[in-house]
């Protein structure tokens, strides 16, 4: 590990925590728009984590997990080094979007060019000023389109170093989840760096509960890596590992009712909800496709047919 790091134009030597700024373009008033990152450096050597949210700007959950964590002091390496990005995508935050003002999404746009969209700048310069420092990465979501998550971490189970790194966080869910082609976590695995997103709550509203555990989650990783100690408990006994998962649409369009929450478990052919009409003149049951655990409902009652409405990890090992 060299004695001295340059980020952001920002040197950084063992020991020292510093703030860079990563600056990509700017508002159409010519005000600049700067992405913070936060630099913790370890006195010994050791592994690298890059911390992000915030990716699209309207998830909220994630960045509030690291700004509670910066700001109660968590980072404190002892053993290699912390990168914390709390909010990348700045221009979505400001207009509670998820995309950009242009309507690109970044987590398509990877890994970016120096010049094109909004979106594909920013995505090149995470890459190439930040991403080379960092050995391991967690991206931080949450569901969108008033979809729920329940609390559970999700990777290329393939590739066996992010299997490593899920089970360092010590989730209550592990789920595999295939790579998007031109998105931030497949750009990252295929420099060979394992690579996992946390999905807790739903766009634009605080889960408290979701955000504690993340906090707690986080430590807990901290310490597993061997980065610095933490003397916290685990929060589950032990991992599940569901190997997929299905969705399960609205056949009918109208009011959708769940009869479920989040983290519940289901049955195949279990009756989920209901869709009724406006008018009380028909209801039509909704079943579960498949055996497993719901780690995501839409929360919106208004429906059409074919919205997806229950996401059930499903096929346990």
């Amino acid at each position: 590990m060299p004695s001295s790091w340059t980020i952001c134009g920002v040197q950084v030597g063992k020991g020292e925590s510093k703030e860079a700024l990563l600056s990509v373009a700017k508002l159409p008033t010519y005000t600049p728009i700067e992405v913070p990152v936060f630099i913790f450096r370890g006195k010994k050597t050791g592994p690298t984590l890059l911390c992000t949210a915030g990716l699209h700007g309207d998830e909220l959950n994630g960045i509030e997990i690291l700004r509670r964590s910066l700001s109660n002091n968590l980072f404190k390496p002892e053993y290699g080094n912390i990168l914390v990005v709390p909010l990348v995508n700045v221009y979505g935050f400001l207009q509670n979007s998820r995309g950009m003002p242009d309507g690109k999404d970044i987590n398509r746009s990877f890994p970016g060019s120096k010049r094109g969209s909004l979106a594909k700048m920013l995505a090149y310069d995470l890459m190439s000023e930040v991403v080379p420092h960092a050995d391991m990465v967690i991206d931080f979501h949450t569901g969108g389109a008033a979809r729920d998550n329940y609390p559970h971490v999700r990777c290329d189970m393939n590739y066996e170093p992010n299997m490593t790194l899920a089970r360092a966080f010590e989730p209550e869910i592990i789920l595999h989840s295939p790579l998007i082609n031109r998105s931030f976590r497949r750009t990252v695995q295929l420099l060979d760096k394992p690579v996992m997103v946390v999905e807790i709550g739903e766009s634009l509203r605080f889960d408290e509960p979701g955000i504690d555990q993340g906090v707690h989650l986080l430590a807990r990783l901290l310490s597993n890596l061997g980065i610095q100690e933490t003397n916290l408990d685990s929060i589950t006994d032990s991992t599940r590992i569901f190997g997929g998962s299905k969705w399960v649409r609205s056949t009918a369009s109208g009011l959708f009712q769940s009869k479920f929450n989040p983290g519940d478990e289901v049955q195949k052919r279990q009756v989920l909800g209901l869709v009724t009409d406006p008018y009380g003149r028909f209801k039509k049951s909704i079943r579960s496709t498949g055996e497993g655990i719901l780690v995501g409902l839409n929360r919106n009652p208004i429906v059409s047919r074919g919205d997806a409405l229950v996401h059930i990890a499903v096929d346990e090992r």
